[in-house]
């Protein structure tokens, strides 16, 4: 009697064991799908951040480039009107078509500048909102990760407490993943930080 008694309790043991890992590998295998899914949309991401990023320095050197020839043309203009203090006769008249040129070469510096400036500010702007869902992204992959090694664990231990533990993490993740993936404003900007 007491051996199918021991006997009873090592199949019981297994059911609840197999069970056990059953769930394991069910969680293993919707994580790492979910997983694949937000690594593609996270890495399109990364891509057009980089492509935001040299976008906005390419205009900002541009933007550099107005200042300086807006600066030297004012110090042409400025040049000019000394030379129209001393000058008579058809050199003030050549040094006014100078000025003229100067001015419009001004005003067209100061436009220009201003449309670069916004277009710069614009492609930052780009890059900071594409950061954001980035670091959705990031949390999600990293908790998951936690998520993936807790479930290895609970593989090898067998303790039930530990695969609850391991679906809350996993729900953080796919939080993180779907607020990402869906453009959604959820962000723990603290946890964030502190990673960062």
């Amino acid at each position: 009697m007491n051996e199918m008694s021991d006997l009873q309790d090592r199949l019981d043991v297994s059911v609840a064991k197999n069970r056990l890992n059953n769930w394991v590998a069910i969680s293993l295998s919707l994580i790492s799908v979910f997983m694949a899914i937000t690594k593609v949309k996270d890495d399109n991401i990364v891509q057009a951040m980089l492509q935001s990023k040299s976008d906005a320095v390419d205009t900002w050197n541009e933007y550099q480039s107005k200042k300086i020839k807006h600066h030297l043309a004012e110090l042409g203009l400025n040049q000019v009107k000394a030379l129209q203090v001393l000058a008579q006769g058809s050199v003030s008249t050549e040094l006014s078509l100078q000025e003229r040129n100067y001015q419009q070469d001004i005003a067209r510096y100061h436009a220009e500048e201003d449309a670069l400036s916004m277009k710069a500010k614009g492609f930052e702007k780009q890059y900071d909102d594409l950061n954001f869902r980035d670091d959705q992204f990031d949390l999600s992959d990293a908790t998951f990760s936690i998520t993936l090694a807790m479930l290895a664990i609970t593989a090898l231990t067998g303790k039930r407490k530990l695969l609850v533990l391991a679906w809350l993490f996993a729900g953080f993740g796919l939080l993180m993943g779907i607020a990402g993936l869906m453009g959604l404003s959820l962000h723990p900007a603290a946890l964030v930080k502190l990673l960062s």
